[in-house]
Formats: C-alpha cells, sequence, structure tokens
C-alpha cells in the first residue's frame, strides 16, 4: 500500500533506461520530513532519498536502477523501509464490533492470528483507505495503514472509537509513531528462506494473511505473511531502537538486497493491487474497484457498515464503471490518460501505469464502462495527443505467488 504522493516512472528510449521522476501533492524541505530509523542505513547503503508523504524514504540505491531492483525482487528477496506507514493497536473487549461498524470484513469470523486487507468506507461506500487488519485476540487488533492517509485515519478511529465509548464500550485505539516501531516489508521467494534462520518459529506455518510475534534476530517482532509485490514474504514490526539490527542480519544473505519505492510501485501494479489516491479514493467503492471480495458474505446480509445498502444495491444490480488491467506496447500510459472505444469515444481514464520489468511492454490500470470490462476488449489510450491501441488484461498481470500451506 502506497500514497498518492508517488513516484512515477519515465522511460527513455534514447539511453534504455528508466529515469525516475518525483511528483508530490506537498511540498517539503528536508528539515521538516520525518526520518524512519532505517535513515542512516539507507544513506550509508547509497539511498536516493526523497520526501515521500513527509518522510525521508528510498526511491532506488545507487548500485541499482530501479528495473534492476524489481527483477532482483522477483528473482531473490529485497527488503522495502515501510515504517511510514500507520501502525495501530486496539484493545477492549468490544474492539472487533467497534472496527467491523466501520470496515465491511468479518472479524468474527476469523481466527486470532489471522490478517485480511480491508477498506474504511463512508456513507457513500467509498473507500477512505485500504489496510490490512489482524485479529490477534478477541480483544485486541494490530492494524497498519497508509502514510499518505496517516491523519484520515488517525482521526477516522478516534472519532468512531470515542462514540463506541462514550457508549459505555470497551475499545481504545493507540498509534506507533514511527520513532517508536519500524516496519520493513521482505519480499520475494527467498524471502522466507533467509528469515527461518533468524526465527525461533517455523515459517511453514505461517501462512498468507496470518501473523505472530516471535524473535528476528534475537529482537522481539511482529511477523505478518504478506506484502504489496505479489510475492511471498512477510512485513515484519519492528522496536525503532533495533531496526538496523534486523534488517542487517537480513542484509548477510547475498540473496537479499535493500529495494526502494520505485521498485515498490512498479511491483504492486503488476501484481494489479490498488494505490490510494490512484486507483481508489472516497468517491469509488469497492464494487467499482473490482474489490467485491471485500465485502464478506455476513456482512452483506448483515448491511451494518457505512455505505452498505449503496454496495449491496451495487452487488446485486451492477455499476456503470470497474477498475480492469490494461496491456500496451510503446510509451508507457500515465495516470489520467484517457481511454477510448474503439469507435473513439471517450470511457474512461488510466489511474496507473509504468513499464513491466517482468514481462516487456506496459501495464496499467483504469476504470472502463462496464461493459467494456471483459478481458481481451480492444481500446485505445490517449498518449501526447496520440491514440494508442491497448487491450483489457486480466489481473494480476504477473501470477501471485502468496504462501498457501498445503
Amino acid at each position: 500500500m502506497l500514497t498518492k504522493n508517488i513516484c512515477v516512472f519515465a522511460y527513455n528510449k534514447c539511453s534504455q533506461k528508466y529515469l525516475t521522476k518525483i511528483l508530490c501533492n506537498r511540498l517539503y524541505s528536508e528539515s521538516k520530513s520525518v526520518k524512519t530509523p532505517l535513515y542512516d542505513l539507507h544513506v550509508k547503503n547509497g539511498g536516493k532519498m526523497v520526501d515521500f508523504a513527509g518522510f525521508l524514504l528510498p526511491v532506488q540505491y545507487s548500485d541499482m536502477t530501479v528495473s534492476a531492483s524489481h527483477l532482483f525482487t522477483r528473482k531473490s528477496a529485497s527488503i522495502f523501509d515501510v515504517s511510514h506507514m500507520l501502525q495501530t493497536n486496539v484493545n477492549g473487549k468490544d474492539s472487533v464490533e467497534w472496527f467491523e461498524s466501520i470496515c465491511p470484513v468479518d472479524l468474527k469470523g476469523m481466527a486470532n492470528g489471522s490478517s485480511s486487507l480491508t477498506v474504511f468506507l463512508n456513507e457513500k461506500g467509498g473507500i477512505i483507505d485500504d489496510l490490512i487488519v489482524t485479529k490477534v485476540a478477541e480483544d485486541r487488533l494490530y492494524i497498519v495503514s497508509n502514510a499518505g492517509r496517516l491523519e484520515v485515519d488517525k482521526q477516522h478511529m478516534l472519532e468512531t472509537s470515542d462514540i463506541y465509548s462514550k457508549k459505555g464500550k470497551d475499545v481504545k485505539v493507540d498509534f506507533w509513531d514511527c520513532s517508536q516501531r519500524a516496519l520493513i516489508a521482505v519480499q520475494g521467494p527467498n524471502a522466507a528462506s533467509i528469515l527461518q534462520p533468524l526465527t525461533e518459529f517455523s515459517l511453514e506455518d505461517l501462512v498468507f494473511m496470518t501473523s505472530k510475534t516471535g524473535k528476528v534476530a534475537g529482537v522481539d517482532c511482529r511477523i505478518t505473511r504478506c506484502g504489496y509485490t505479489g510475492e511471498d514474504g512477510v512485513e515484519i514490526s519492528i522496536p525503532a531502537d533495533q531496526a538496523n539490527t534486523v534488517t542487517e542480519a537480513l542484509l548477510q544473505s547475498k540473496d537479499m538486497k535493500l529495494a526502494g519505492l520505485g521498485a515498490r510501485d512498479s511491483l504492486r501494479l503488476e501484481a494489479g493491487l490498488c494505490l490510494y489516491g490512484n486507483d481508489i479514493n472516497e468517491d469509488i467503492t469497492p464494487v467499482e474497484a473490482a474489490l467485491t471480495w471485500l465485502v464478506a458474505k455476513r456482512r452483506r446480509t448483515e448491511q451494518n457498515f457505512p455505505g452498505a445498502s449503496i454496495i449491496v444495491r451495487q452487488i446485486k444490480e451492477g455499476v456503470q464503471k470497474r477498475r480492469v488491467g490494461i496491456r500496451l506496447e510503446g510509451a508507457p500510459a500515465r495516470r489520467g490518460a484517457v481511454l477510448k472505444d474503439d469507435k473513439g469515444t471517450t470511457i474512461g481514464n488510466v489511474t496507473s501505469g509504468c513499464p513491466s520489468p517482468s514481462l516487456g511492454g506496459n501495464v496499467a490500470m483504469g476504470y472502463v464502462l462496464e461493459h467494456l470490462k471483459k478481458p481481451g476488449t480492444p481500446l485505445a489510450v490517449n498518449i501526447r495527443g496520440k491514440d494508442i491501441p491497448c487491450v483489457v488484461s486480466k489481473m494480476p498481470f504477473v501470477p501471485a505467488k502468496y504462501y498457501i500451506k498445503k
């Protein structure tokens, strides 16, 4: 999960190399940006630091292009510093009831130690943010949400939990600042094998979307089997003062490297994963975003979450637009590019797009009219005033490799 202050890639046909351009909606001076606990390690390793949602993070490293870092992650394993993301702990016997009042997830039906992708919703059924919630216990939750929505999410959780507290319910929301807690994503086919010798429990039992606490390199951490690349991997929550210890222990392997925001974005796009502020926002519902699966079956019946009547009606009756994948050759389609049908009529827009290091050519996501969502449908995308042929494609573009124990 990234934020809308995202790095965008341009492809230079003359040099045949990816060039990185940083476009930010808000301007920060370096002195006002927050340094994560791993800042010094990034600089020591040649990290090209940029402001990202108010945090100083590496977009790439001096020893590797964005494309090379992307491909290394798909082949082996990389570490991404995601300490900028908001980590939240919720305690109290009414925590599950409160959380289900703001999300369409079936927390009651989840086993302790399991995690789920879900969304905060407004009364229109629009997506306030996407996040991962872990049901640590019946009275305890652990939540990771987007840095770009940090203040919005804080306010939303505090206001809604305060309403519950005033009703005599037992809910307490606490936020970890990145000065207290770091978060790293270890992603790639070799992630588990490199991590295993550093842990005290078998990773074979930690399947996709499960979470537990344990030691990593002698440090007490929370390890969740998830990620934003489509690869197997984990996210590790670490006490801030021990973040370097854990990260450097993982880097002792020649098959593990540091990776930046650039590769993180192209990896998530190949995996067909949404970027908040681009592909989803407060005016887009889960159904329109092709995320209907986030609305649990029980919750559809109960309809006791924000925007439930609108979302359930959309599930039954359909929508006018839908998020789809797009493939094309030549220049990449960027956010905002106009999509047209075979008659030249405007039928939608691109929301994310970049060259695909894994597949060649370019991949993109966008919204099209409902009747044009079928994979294989020919369209055109307007790039620099010229209509370029493209085709609706099934997502993910690259097959997911999440670890499911058989």
